[in-house]
């Protein structure tokens, strides 16, 4: 069912959940994403996008069964379903780590582009920290309320990247995960830290709507075949529907073109 009227989530587009994931997941996640950065080096998120002021990782369902594990948690499926309805899949996990020293920030921006049509909100994304989000090392800014608005920022801002008078920091100590309707304006913000700012992206979208990254497409034949049913359904790897929509996207969609 959808977020209830009056909820945080539905009246301010985000929820954060404390303490969410466990020590062990932690340290799983960060081993492995650092072992993925250390292999892929300057090819790095060069499956989606690649970012001036941050790593990126892309693609990331077909590199760890740790991953599956983070995509198909069933409490955050829950929550995911409270803001696109009962049917949706995955469109893309990512991550990203904001560089240290950086003075690089993003726009705000909703994701995908997406404006919430005549069936409600598509797009969703659940947002993994795995170090802690402060202040001062690259916290994601949102406008809460702003995926109710019914337009993007920059239709609506003389400038996307400056500050918004109405927006908050998304903080939280590291293993927190923020589920946020994707609608939401946000973006990251500059690391002024000697350390990374890592986190996670696991991003779903309706049923109805093309994946960010089209998985049939993207998982290597020897992993969809080891895949159980319910993956293969929340990957979308059965759904024609899916391909079709899905194999027609050509760039990458976002504030990023």
């Amino acid at each position: 069912m959808r977020a209830q009227p009056g909820t945080q989530l539905e009246r301010e587009g985000y929820l954060v959940l404390p303490g969410f994931i466990s020590r062990q997941l932690l340290e799983r996640l960060r081993e492995r994403l650092e072992e993925l950065w250390t292999q892929e080096g300057g090819h790095a998120g060069s499956e989606f996008r690649q970012e001036p002021g941050a790593r990126r990782l892309a693609n990331l369902v077909a590199k760890g069964e740790v991953f599956r594990e983070v995509i198909a948690n069933p409490d955050v499926l829950g929550w995911v379903a409270q803001v696109l309805g009962p049917r949706f899949k995955l469109s893309s996990l990512n991550a990203r780590s904001a560089n240290p020293n950086s003075d690089c920030r993003q726009p705000l921006h909703a994701d995908m582009g997406a404006l919430a049509d005549e069936r409600g909100y598509w797009v969703c994304n659940t947002v993994w920290m795995l170090d802690d989000f402060t202040a001062e090392n690259g916290a994601l800014r949102a406008v809460p309320g702003s995926h109710r608005w019914g337009t993007l920022p920059q239709q609506a801002l003389a400038d996307p990247m400056a500050a918004h008078p109405q927006e908050i920091l998304v903080t939280g100590a590291a293993g927190t995960v923020a589920i946020m309707n994707a609608h939401l304006w946000h973006g990251g913000t500059a690391n002024r830290t000697a350390r990374p700012r890592r986190a996670l992206h696991a991003f779903y979208c309706r049923w109805d709507k093309p994946q960010q990254q089209y998985q049939k497409n993207l998982l290597p034949a020897e992993t969809q075949a080891q895949l159980i049913p319910a993956l293969r359904e929340l990957l979308a790897l059965d759904d024609p529907l899916n391909d079709e929509l899905s194999s027609a996207m050509t760039r990458p969609s976002g504030f990023l073109k």
